[in-house]
């Protein structure tokens, strides 16, 4: 495969702190991205560092390596202006710096209008095919550096996506105007191990990608896209040598032309822009279908090989099995986490210290703690008056302790990272101790001065007693980095040995850490762990983190927005894994599950009129004697064992959901199994005469379509 390597430093890729390490917000009068000599100093060495490595391991094309294309910065543009002058020459000198690394290959700027020559000014986004202003000189070529396949996704979130048609759409249009180049981001964004994720980002990242997070296509969207590329494919002689011409066919219906000249190689795009109204458009004398919104791709300005809109590739669900071997004998253990008084502290300030200048991203948490000593006569004599505490953070989530006991919680989002919390508190005569777990959920990795950027408590009040409205902020304050059990290294299985573990029945407190020990599942499925019986904490198996969940805290539809998290294969043995939680709010370990992560339920949904797969595109002149299939394969060598669902006539629904029409053929479920049961892979034309047994056409007068549900599964041994 080609390779784009993106250098950053700063790549933000929702990373945590944009990728920087933390040290450099501790360089003295840094300021990042800027004309700033300390930050420059240090880009600087990192990028010559970096292509030193490549070009010693002969990585870049001119060295016969996969890398074609560099890039320097990362969207720029965004926080340019904030800088005025200083940014712009900053732009020019990180130009200019990475040119004389003599790569071989061209640089690249994405999202940077003003990309000094000969670095090259790229587009990020989803439709840049229409948004693109263009290269910023006539003799660069368009690329398409992040075409966003889905929206990542932040804790609270709702679940989003992008369709394959609006994809697809979204990519032809970029090529038919000319794009050079276009990089998925992502195709496959995999999971945000340890600490990795930026501030409030899902450990789960990109699952509507092509690939989701398990590694598994998901489908339509990687059928589409690849039958996309097939069709563009066979473009790329007029293409790359052709002119290109544009004809408008009527309202939002335009034809865009390769040819080249004295040749009849001629490939044409037909583009209907209109996001809800089909159309035909009469090219070169014969009229064209277009669907809303599609783009159709004509290889040889005559057959439609593809159309953006018309999904011919099968479609699949992912399901979550809980995996009996794996669970048969969970056995949960508990160990308390202490809770610190000031007396434990290792630095005391007069006030509340900022969080990330303490952590320096070594651990999420920081412990603030200071104490009160009341008189009986300040505590309230009413009954209908109690102390309240009042607690400003600057974010991103913060547990209360007073007296050693969980109070409550408190939590900023992804869009406002600082929060109040108040809560009532059980104060008493004489020493009270005052406990605040203060905790960043990933730094952040996008904006101006990121250097500068703040986490944890602000100030501290308490209510409600006799004495009137008491300030703490300045009582004398107690900070302790990270928690006992990071320090222990209880989640390995040394570490786990340090401390008294106790049978866990139950839920169980704030601040407590949990561990069993399994075998690892059945198959070679995919792993996960189901964790919506817990609330916010992190999780290790076999010592490695797989990340930080958050399942009590529900999006707007009152769900988490993660509920499963992905534990690699690799990390497990075949007996005798540790599994470890730590959990910060209250949660019951024993209705935990591991599961396995399927795609065994395929489907497929054509009517009469769609193409036919784009392999079996051939350029016949006429289009009549071209017969859809629907195609379904298993994954991993599975086979299909079941059919679930079929109709030919007018059934309606969505893959897992399909219900009969008023109208159907008969016999055609049992043609179905007849054709594919037992296969890996099985084709059905769309067509009456090999849908039904009987000779009259079923349904007549209506465009029939065929629906399809099989399942996959493990060949049976005889």
């Amino acid at each position: 495969m080609y390779a784009i390597l993106r250098l950053g430093p700063f790549i933000q890729a929702e990373w945590n702190f944009g990728g920087f390490p933390y040290w450099m917000r501790e360089v003295n009068n840094v300021t990042f991205r800027t004309h700033n000599p300390p930050y420059k100093y240090h880009m600087k060495r990192f990028t010559k560092t970096i292509i030193k490595k490549m070009k010693e391991a002969k990585l870049f094309a001119p060295q016969g390596g996969p890398i074609i294309l560099s890039q320097i910065e990362n969207e720029y543009n965004t926080i340019q202006i904030a800088f005025k002058e200083s940014g712009t020459d900053y732009i020019q000198w990180a130009a200019n710096m990475a040119v004389a690394t003599k790569t071989g290959v061209p640089w690249v700027m994405c999202k940077q209008k003003d990309a000094p020559d000969p670095v090259i000014n790229a587009c990020n986004g989803r439709n840049c095919g229409d948004t693109f202003t263009g290269p910023n000189k006539p003799y660069k070529p368009s690329l398409w550096t992040e075409n966003w396949t889905a929206q990542y996704r932040v804790f609270g979130d709702p679940p989003s996506q992008r369709s394959a048609e609006d994809l697809a759409y979204a990519v032809a249009r970029w090529f038919s105007k000319n794009g050079t180049l276009v990089n998925y981001y992502m195709y496959y964004g995999g999971t945000n191990y340890g600490r990795t994720s930026s501030s409030f980002v899902t450990t789960r990242y990109y699952d509507e990608a092509p690939l989701d997070e398990y590694g598994m296509p998901k489908d339509p969207k990687w059928g589409h896209l690849r039958d996309l590329h097939s069709a563009l494919r066979m473009c790329k002689t007029p293409l790359l040598d052709g002119v290109s011409s544009m004809e408008k066919l009527g309202q939002g219906l335009e034809a865009i032309i390769y040819q080249i000249p004295g040749t009849e190689q001629c490939a044409a795009f037909l583009s209907n822009s209109d996001v809800r109204v089909p159309a035909t458009a009469i090219f070169r004398g014969k009229e064209y279908y277009l669907p809303a919104h599609s783009i159709s791709i004509l290889p040889d300005c005559n057959t439609v090989a593809y159309n953006t809109q018309t999904v011919i590739a099968q479609h699949n669900s992912r399901s979550f099995k809980v995996s009996e071997k794996a669970n048969s004998n969970l056995r949960w253990e508990m160990s308390r986490e202490p809770i610190p008084t000031i007396k434990d502290a290792v630095v005391k300030h007069l006030t509340p210290l900022e969080l990330m200048n303490q952590t320096k991203d070594t651990s999420d948490y920081l412990w603030y703690t200071t104490s009160l000593q009341l008189r009986t006569y300040d505590l309230p004599r009413r009954t209908d008056i109690v102390p309240v505490i009042q607690i400003a953070n600057l974010g991103h989530a913060m547990h209360t302790f007073v007296n050693g006991e969980y109070v409550g919680s408190g939590r900023g989002s992804h869009l406002e990272k600082s929060f109040t919390y108040r809560s009532a508190v059980n104060l008493r005569p004489g020493h009270n101790t005052i406990s605040l777990l203060g905790m960043t959920v990933g730094f952040p990795d996008s904006g101006v001065y990121l250097e500068r950027r703040m986490a944890g408590i602000r100030n501290v009040f308490i209510q409600g007693l006799n004495m009137g409205t008491i300030d703490l902020t300045q009582n004398g304050w107690g900070h302790t980095v990270g928690v006992n059990g990071e320090k222990l290294h209880l989640y390995t299985q040394g570490g786990s040995h340090k401390v008294q573990w106790t049978e866990a029945k139950g839920k169980g407190t704030a601040l407590t850490w949990y561990k069993t020990y399994f075998d690892a599942p059945e198959g070679n499925s995919p792993v996960a762990l189901n964790l919506t019986s817990m609330a916010k904490g992190m999780a290790w198996v076999n010592g490695k983190s797989i990340g930080r969940y958050w399942v009590s805290y529900l999006s707007p539809l009152g769900k988490p927005s993660q509920s499963e998290y992905h534990v690699p294969r690799s990390f497990l043995k075949p007996t005798n894994n540790l599994l470890v939680l730590f959990e910060e709010m209250g949660g019951n370990p024993e209705e935990v599950s591991i599961l396995t992560v399927h795609r065994d339920t395929v489907c497929s949904y054509l009517t009469e009129i769609h193409l036919p797969q784009v392999k079996k595109w051939k350029g016949e002149a006429s289009m009549d004697k071209r017969i859809p299939h629907a195609s379904l394969k298993c994954p991993s060598h599975k086979v299909i064992s079941k059919v679930d669902f079929a109709s030919f006539g007018d059934p309606y629904g969505a893959c897992g959901n399909f219900t009969i029409g008023t109208c159907g053929a008969s016999h055609t479920q049992e043609i179905v199994e007849e054709t594919c049961l037992g296969k890996t892979a099985c084709s059905l034309p769309v067509e009456w005469k090999k849908l039904t047994k009987k000779d009259e056409e079923p349904c007549p007068g209506i465009v029939k379509t065929l629906a399809v549900q099989v399942r996959c599964g493990h060949k049976k041994k005889d």
